[in-house]
C-alpha cells in the first residue's frame, strides 16, 4: 500500500477517485484524459439521467487499446440506481421485481464498460429520506447476490444519513466498504457518518467537496493555509480528504486541474491545519 492507494478485501483502492456525472458528450473523452492524467479509479452509475456510463466504457477500451492502462490498473465503481432517480432511458423494466431490475441494471453496466467484474457496486441512494423500505432492502439483497456470484468485488451505498446506514450495517449479510455522499463543510464535513465508517472498517467517499462549500472555500483561513503550503484553495481542500481518511471524487474537465488534483499526495497539512478546516464550516 501506498498512500495513493488502500488494500480493501485484497483490492487496491485509489484514494482518489474521478466522477463522471454531468459530463454528456464530454464523458469519453474527458475519462481518457483523467487516465491519461494518472486517476486510476473511476466512478460512474447506470443512470443515464446523470452518467453516460457506455462512454465511460468506451474511454476505457481505448485507453488499454493504446497501451496506457491494463484493466487491472483500473478501479471501476458503478452504481444501481432506483426509478425516481432516472428519467426515460431506464436500464431495467421498471414493471420488474427489483431483484429483476437489479439484475438488468448489473448486466448492462457489465456491457456499458466491456468488463466481467466491478471493483465497486454501490446502491445509488435509499427509496426515502428516512429508514430503510422492503424495496430497499430487495435491492440490497440482490447486490449480495451479485457480489456473493463474484461479480462485484465489493458493495457500498451513495446518498445514505447515518440512521440509514446504521440499519443497513446490523442486518446486511454483505456490510457495505463504501458510503459515498454529498460532503458539506456547514455539517461538519458529515462527520457522524464519517466517524461511524470509521469504526466499522467502511472507507467514506466524499463528492462535491468544491461545489457544495464555496462559502468555506472563501474563509481567509483556507487562503492562508494555501498561502502557507504554495497550494491553491482546491488542493488543499482534496488534501484535507485525504488526511482524514477519505476518499474524494474530482469531476474537473480542466487537464491542469486534473494533476493539480492528484498532487495533493506531494504534501501534508499540519496537524492543526486540519483541525481548522474541519472547524471551519461550524464556525
Amino acid at each position: 500500500m501506498t498512500e495513493r492507494t488502500l488494500v480493501i478485501d485484497g483490492v487496491e483502492v485509489p484514494r482518489f477517485l474521478y466522477g463522471t456525472a454531468w459530463k454528456e458528450d464530454q464523458t469519453q473523452h474527458l475519462v481518457e484524459l483523467a487516465l491519461e492524467s494518472g486517476f486510476r479509479g473511476i466512478d460512474t452509475a447506470n443512470q443515464r439521467r446523470h452518467y453516460d456510463e457506455a462512454a465511460v466504457g468506451l474511454a476505457i477500451a481505448a485507453s488499454i487499446a493504446k497501451g496506457l492502462v491494463a484493466r487491472e490498473d483500473v478501479f471501476l465503481q458503478t452504481k444501481f440506481t432506483f426509478r425516481r432517480g432516472q428519467d426515460h432511458r431506464l436500464p431495467y423494466d421498471p414493471e420488474a421485481p427489483v431483484p429483476i431490475q437489479v439484475e438488468q441494471s448489473f448486466a448492462s453496466s457489465l456491457e456499458h464498460l466491456g468488463v466481467e467484474r466491478i471493483d465497486s457496486y454501490l446502491l445509488h441512494g435509499p427509496t426515502g429520506s428516512a429508514g430503510l423500505t422492503p424495496v430497499d432492502w430487495a435491492a440490497w439483497r440482490a447486490m449480495e447476490a451479485i457480489h456473493a456470484s463474484g461479480r462485484a468485488r465489493m458493495l457500498g451505498v451513495s446518498n445514505f444519513s447515518l440512521e440509514q446506514l446504521q440499519r443497513l450495517w446490523q442486518q446486511a449479510r454483505v456490510r457495505p466498504r463504501f458510503v459515498q455522499n454529498r460532503c458539506y463543510a456547514v455539517w461538519g464535513w458529515d462527520r457522524p457518518v464519517r466517524e461511524f465508517c470509521r469504526a466499522n472498517d467502511m472507507v467514506y467517499q466524499g463528492f462535491s467537496l468544491l461545489t457544495a462549500n464555496r462559502q468555506t472555500l472563501a474563509a481567509t483561513d483556507m487562503a492562508q493555509i494555501a498561502a502557507r503550503h504554495g497550494r491553491t484553495i482546491p488542493q488543499i481542500i482534496f488534501r484535507f480528504a485525504v488526511e482524514v481518511g477519505m476518499i474524494p471524487l474530482t469531476g474537473t474537465t480542466d487537464t491542469k486541474h486534473m494533476q493539480a488534483d492528484l498532487d495533493v499526495f506531494d504534501f501534508r497539512l499540519e496537524p492543526a491545519e486540519v483541525a481548522r478546516i474541519e472547524g471551519l464550516g461550524e464556525a
